[in-house]
């Protein structure tokens, strides 16, 4: 008889837990525009959410600490003529956010140190190349000032954001709509799924497509594609049957998938999330309302399903902290900022203790320790209650 082995990983039990009503952001309208972007962007210092504005396109930047019902009449960055589609921090400047939107162009906002206390109307700079509207913002991992679009002209512009000048123009590359961008871990390539079912591996110094996989993922739905610390692939998708799907893939041969793997038949986008310190990437679906997290390791099945995390409420997007805003002192992994119709939650990732056999033998010591100590007492009493009784 073959028997089951549970196979060892530190991070087998992570769960995720809700926080507090009272440490949630109430009362926020987030936006209804029907683009598969997660509408929420998150630092250390402030959460970013996309909501409904009329007459243009706004966004909210609040304070982490601002928890609780946020007023309606709350200051917003509300530059952009069209609804925003997608927004992303500065990871060099807390307080640098860029936003795309259905104007067709890119704005950097420098946010206040405390905060907005008026509406945010003036960016920093305007980049405008895009003839339709721009759906991706990404900036470079490792260098200042660098920032990429893409948008619905199936163009990328990899922008100076010092001089507002565009430094990289790759617009022959992609004959339909940009799902996704990622950039490699060290910023030298570019990794693209399209419309087109095709996933791309570009070096834009050279605008040259290194690797690429026709029909990646078969179905029609849209796809999604990041880099992984080792410069493998992972895509989202949906097979020709519906179904939603993972798959893991070598950035220099992509002929062959490492790993397929089916997963449900829900038709939410799936929207991953990485962490390279763990190598653990979590699903969140549009519309969903759970949490499926994996680990990426070099044994088959390559891709090992952890848990999912689950709510009552659906998820209308989702903002990822990076790891510097993490309380580790509490063992948290990562931490997600889940919105709902209403509401923006924070749910929190963690990884138990290990408890070292050191520990369990003092803290066992102490328990019998305070029991003998609680019987003396209580023999103590008795022998007074007996003395007096003698007398």
């Amino acid at each position: 008889m073959s028997r089951r082995v549970v196979r060892q990983s530190k991070f087998r039990h992570v769960f995720g837990q809700a926080v507090r009503n009272d440490q949630c952001y109430d009362d926020i309208r987030v936006s209804r525009v029907t683009w598969d972007s997660s509408f929420c962007a998150v630092n250390p210092k402030f959460v970013a959410i996309i909501i409904e504005a009329s007459g243009g396109g706004a966004f909210l930047v609040l304070p982490l600490h601002k928890t609780g019902r946020i007023d309606k009449v709350y200051p917003t960055v509300c530059g952009h003529t069209g609804p925003v589609l997608d927004i992303e921090w500065c990871p060099h400047n807390d307080h640098v956010i860029a936003s795309g939107s259905e104007d067709c162009t890119v704005m950097v906002w420098q946010i206040p140190e405390n905060g907005l206390e008026t509406p945010l109307s003036e960016p920093v700079v305007v980049l405008e190349g895009h003839s339709k509207r721009v759906g991706i913002v990404c900036w470079h991992p490792t260098t200042r000032n660098v920032l990429l679009s893409a948008g619905c002209d199936n163009q990328i512009i990899i922008w100076n954001v010092g001089t507002g000048e565009a430094m990289i123009n790759l617009d022959d590359m992609h004959p339909d709509v940009i799902f996704s961008v990622s950039w490699s871990r060290n910023g030298s390539l570019l990794c693209t799924a399209c419309k087109d079912k095709r996933v791309r591996v570009i070096d834009p110094r050279k605008k040259k497509i290194v690797a690429e996989k026709d029909k990646a993922h078969e179905g029609a739905r849209p796809m999604r594609a990041i880099f992984l610390a080792d410069g493998n692939i992972f895509t989202t998708g949906f097979s020709r049957m519906s179904e939603r799907q993972l798959a893991l893939w070598k950035s220099d041969n992509m002929d062959e998938p490492i790993c397929v793997q089916e997963m449900d038949t829900s038709n939410g986008v799936l929207l991953p999330f990485y962490d390279p310190d763990t190598n653990i990437v979590y699903l969140c679906g549009k519309g969903d309302s759970s949490i499926r997290y994996f680990e990426i390791t070099e044994e088959a099945p390559f891709v090992h399903y952890l848990n999912t995390f689950s709510t009552k409420e659906p998820q209308r997007g989702m903002g990822y902290m990076p790891k510097r805003g993490l309380d580790v002192n509490k063992c948290e992994i990562a931490r997600f900022y889940k919105l709902h119709e209403r509401k923006c939650e924070p749910i929190i990732m963690t990884v138990p203790r290990k408890v070292n056999k050191l520990e369990e033998v003092l803290r066992e010591f102490k328990s019998l320790r305070d029991r003998v100590i609680l019987q003396d007492r209580r023999i103590a009493r008795l022998e007074e209650q007996v003395s007096k009784v003698a007398m």
